[in-house]
């Protein structure tokens, strides 16, 4: 039987992407390269429970700017956040988990960002499910978040779905295709329930 690759470097680069906040002094700071000043701005915001805040905090320790690097503090700033719905610190969370063997652990978050709709996620969930590693074989649910995950523009994920559709009948197929669909749907209802950011500039 074959299986999908997930190859260490691919999780490392898709764990260090940053993403959007709306904490806007600090993400202005970011931006001018200030990182000091951006951690300072975020910390009052993160201790009163702002998961934007929590989040970059977790960037900011992960990547070593403003602040020491200290992986267990960003760890531990992007359980916050996570544990508080945010989409990227679960995706994050998950993958850093899932870099350091903790699996299983690393799926409950993986799971709850690709449901979603996190396209990092998405990739690296709908590839468990293909491959039936830490969650059950389910092709047709592993074809439809692959789906997902290529038009948002996760590249690894064409290549997964020309492999998986080398092995899937038309029915698993189709299957997919129409949860892929639902699962488009429900995100274009998501984001149209949620506010606008007041601030949506992307961490570099």
């Amino acid at each position: 039987m074959r299986s999908l690759v997930l190859g260490c470097a691919l999780i490392a680069s898709l764990a260090a992407r940053p993403a959007l906040a709306d904490v806007k002094a600090g993400v202005d700071a970011w931006a001018a390269g200030d990182y000091p000043k951006a951690v300072a701005e975020w910390r009052g915001p993160a201790a009163a429970g702002n998961p934007d805040a929590q989040f970059n905090l977790g960037q900011a320790y992960k990547l070593g700017r403003g602040v020491a690097a200290d992986n267990a503090a960003a760890i531990e700033w992007y359980k916050k956040a996570a544990v508080a719905g945010h989409e990227q610190a679960q995706a994050t969370l998950g993958l850093q988990l899932f870099q350091g063997g903790q699996r299983d652990e690393a799926m409950i978050w993986l799971k709850k960002a690709a449901e979603q709709g996190e396209p990092r996620a998405q990739y690296v969930v709908g590839t468990a499910y293909f491959n039936g590693d830490s969650l059950p074989k389910d092709w047709s649910r592993a074809y439809a978040l692959m789906t997902r995950a290529n038009a948002a523009g996760i590249g690894a994920a064409k290549t997964s779905l020309t492999q998986m559709e080398q092995l899937l009948s038309d029915p698993q197929r189709q299957a997919g295709l129409a949860l892929a669909r639902e699962m488009e749907r429900t995100a274009t209802l998501r984001a149209s329930d949620t506010p606008t950011p007041d601030s949506p500039l992307t961490m570099r």
